[in-house]
């Protein structure tokens, strides 16, 4: 694990190229305070000449199972700023030594953390709390690749046996 600029940086055990950020957080009576994002703590981590280009945040109640979604060029840096989630990377990559392998984290408020996830994963989130807010950022060459460009894993696909929270989720109609 390295240290950058108050985050601590570790490598996925479990998916070659995932990430995860660990920043430096304060905490008193009034809450928390920390940096999500710092440009010098990701360009390391992306091809070269790769930048973030916009951000996304989603609402969801409690529940609710959101994925398994993924393209083959976008990187996304994922965070739960609010509430908690059970957030699950999947390896789609089909020449990869890991293809199929999963690995899961609990994110909230309490245990801040961010996933850098590269193209040709699965990413997925299912939401423990009443309501969570989900962020990312995404970085891709060229035009962004919207809904219809990627791919989708039915959540409960026996080949990859992730063990979901709750066997009954709220799922909208493209991830049943």
């Amino acid at each position: 694990m390295s240290n950058i600029n108050n985050f601590k940086i570790e490598k996925s055990k479990e998916i070659d190229g995932v990430y995860i950020f660990y920043p430096s957080f304060g905490k008193d009576s009034r809450g928390i305070i920390y940096t999500s994002f710092y440009n010098d703590n990701f360009k390391d981590y992306l091809p070269t000449g790769l930048s973030f280009k916009h951000d996304k945040f989603s609402s969801s109640k409690q529940n609710v199972l959101r994925g398994i979604h993924g393209d083959t060029k976008s990187w996304k840096l994922i965070t739960c700023v609010y509430g908690e989630i059970y957030q699950v990377v999947v390896d789609c990559r089909e020449d990869s030594p890991t293809y199929k392998c999963w690995e899961a984290f609990t994110i909230n408020s309490e245990n801040p953390k961010l996933i850098l996830i590269p193209p040709k994963m699965g990413n997925s989130f299912f939401v423990n709390s009443d309501i969570a807010i989900y962020h990312y950022k995404l970085a891709y060459e060229g035009e962004y690749l919207d809904a219809e460009d990627q791919f989708s894993i039915k959540w409960n696909d026996p080949s990859i046996g992730i063990k979901w929270p709750n066997e009954n989720p709220i799922l909208s109609a493209r991830d049943k």
